[in-house]
């Protein structure tokens, strides 16, 4: 059965039909057109899927549409301001931290949540918050290099 679920998307208010109980990636993909958020395992135990609510990091293949409503989304689609990249992004541009890019958006999403809370981070404790967040080609060691650059491009030089 749909409901009327109403949002903040990328800094604009949405309203979708949809079940309340249907994952937010779906919702994302299938109904507002925004492919940047992947679907991986499925299961919450990828990251690919990761978008901000209320910025905070949330796997969105475990969170029900019914979750966000009166929230604010935040998608790799909306990360960019006025054409131009985020902190994160351009690390990421920097140091190549991709391969094939699947997972890309969820790292970097994931990424900009930790570091707007700790831009200080140690590379331990950068290593820890990436957990969540696989990448299947190995680009891991750029990933971090990119997020630790970013941190001190955000305001944490160490």
């Amino acid at each position: 059965m749909n409901a009327t679920v109403s949002f903040t998307l990328n800094g604009k208010p949405v309203t979708v039909a949809s079940p309340r109980d249907r994952m937010l990636v779906w919702v994302l993909r299938d109904e507002l057109g925004l492919t940047g958020t992947k679907v991986g395992c499925e299961a919450g135990l990828c990251g690919a899927c990761t978008v901000l609510v209320d910025f905070e990091a949330v796997l969105s293949c475990s969170t029900p549409l019914g979750d966000v409503a009166g929230k604010s989304v935040l998608t790799i689609e909306g990360l960019a301001l006025d054409g131009k990249l985020n902190a994160v992004q351009e690390a990421f541009q920097e140091h190549h931290a991709f391969q094939c890019g699947y997972c890309t958006s969820g790292m970097i999403m994931a990424a900009w949540a930790f570091l707007k809370k700790k831009p200080k981070a140690t590379r331990s404790e950068i290593v820890e918050a990436m957990e969540g967040n696989l990448c299947r080609c190995g680009a891991h060691v750029r990933i971090l290099d990119a997020v630790e650059s970013a941190g001190k491009a955000m305001g944490g030089a160490r």
